[in-house]
C-alpha cells in the first residue's frame, strides 16, 4: 500500500531526517576543518585618509613623526595642509574637509570653539616653543633686539601679524621693546613662519623673528638672542580635532600617538619644549 505523504505524522518524521541529515553534515565539517557559515563580526580594514591642517613651524617635526605612526596603523593614511595658522583656521570655518588642526597659538582654536566647529573635550597642548631674534651667518655687530633701529639693518622679517602667530609674537615683543614704531618702515611682512626664515637665508632680510626650531634646522642662519618670554604670551601648539571629522576614531587614535614615547623623541629632536 503507498504512503500518504499528506499524512501529519508522515512529514513530521520526514523534517526529523532532514534535521538529523543537517546536523550530521555540519558536525563533519567542523572536524575535517572546513569552514561553517556563522554570524561572525568583521574588523574593519578599510583605509581611512587623515587630513590634518599644521602650522607651518612644526612641518619638518610632522613629515618625520608620520612615517612612525603608519608603521603600526598602516590603514591610516596621514595628509598634511601646512600654512600660517590664521589662514588654515580661516579654510577651516569655510568647510575644507579637515579632520584636526595644530595651531601654533591658542587664539586661532580659540575662534574655532567659539563657533562649535571643535569636537567637544578633544584639544589638547602637544608642544611649546621660543621666539628668537635671527641674522645671516656672515652678519656681525648686531647683538640684541636694540642694535634693529641700525641704520645697517635695513629689512627685517617678521610673519604677517594678522593670520601668523609668529609675527603676532614678534609684534608684541617689539612693542613691549619700544621699537615697533622705529621698525615699522623696515619690517617685511612673510605669510608664514618658514617665509621669514628664507628670507634671512637669501639675505634679502638683514634679520628676522622665528622660532627656536626653525633657526635649529637651518644652517644659514645664526641665533642673536633669545626673545624674554614675560614679552609675549605663551607660545604653544593646541591640536583639536574638527567636530564635522569623519574620522573621529582615526583622529583620536593619532591624538595619543603623539604623546608616546616614539613621537617625544622627534619632538625634542627638533627643538620643540614638551607640555
Amino acid at each position: 500500500m503507498r504512503k500518504n505523504s499528506s499524512n501529519p505524522l508522515f512529514s513530521i518524521k520526514r523534517r526529523q531526517f532532514f534535521t538529523l541529515i543537517a546536523t550530521a553534515l555540519t558536525t563533519m565539517l567542523v572536524v575535517i576543518g572546513l569552514p561553517t557559515v556563522t554570524s561572525v563580526p568583521v574588523v574593519g580594514q578599510s583605509n581611512t585618509n587623515l587630513l590634518i591642517s599644521v602650522a607651518a613651524s612644526m612641518k619638518d617635526v610632522m613629515e618625520e613623526i608620520k612615517p612612525l605612526y603608519q608603521q603600526s596603523q598602516g590603514n591610516i593614511k596621514i595628509n598634511y595642509n601646512f600654512g600660517a595658522s590664521g589662514a588654515l583656521q580661516r579654510q577651516i570655518e569655510q568647510g575644507a574637509p579637515v579632520d584636526m588642526f595644530i595651531s601654533a597659538a591658542k587664539k586661532q582654536v580659540d575662534g574655532l570653539e567659539a563657533k562649535n566647529l571643535l569636537l567637544p573635550g578633544s584639544r589638547v597642548v602637544i608642544a611649546k616653543n621660543r621666539l628668537v631674534l635671527i641674522v645671516p651667518n656672515n652678519v656681525s655687530g648686531i647683538s640684541s633686539f636694540y642694535n634693529l633701529p641700525d641704520t645697517k639693518v635695513r629689512k627685517i622679517a617678521i610673519g604677517e601679524p594678522r593670520s601668523v602667530p609668529a609675527g603676532q609674537y614678534a609684534q608684541q615683543v617689539l612693542q613691549k621693546l619700544n621699537l615697533w614704531d622705529k621698525l615699522k618702515s623696515k619690517l617685511v611682512y612673510a605669510k608664514n613662519v618658514r617665509q621669514v626664515l628664507a628670507s634671512v637665508e637669501s639675505g634679502n632680510a638683514d634679520a628676522g623673528l622665528v622660532y627656536a626650531t626653525d633657526a635649529k634646522i637651518s644652517n644659514k642662519v645664526k641665533v642673536v638672542v633669545a626673545a624674554d618670554e614675560k614679552y609675549h604670551s605663551a607660545i604653544i601648539y593646541p591640536l583639536a580635532i574638527i567636530k564635522r571629522s569623519k574620522n573621529i576614531d582615526a583622529a583620536k587614535n593619532f591624538t595619543e600617538f603623539l604623546s608616546s614615547e616614539p613621537a617625544k623623541a622627534v619632538f625634542k629632536k627638533y627643538g620643540f619644549i614638551l607640555p
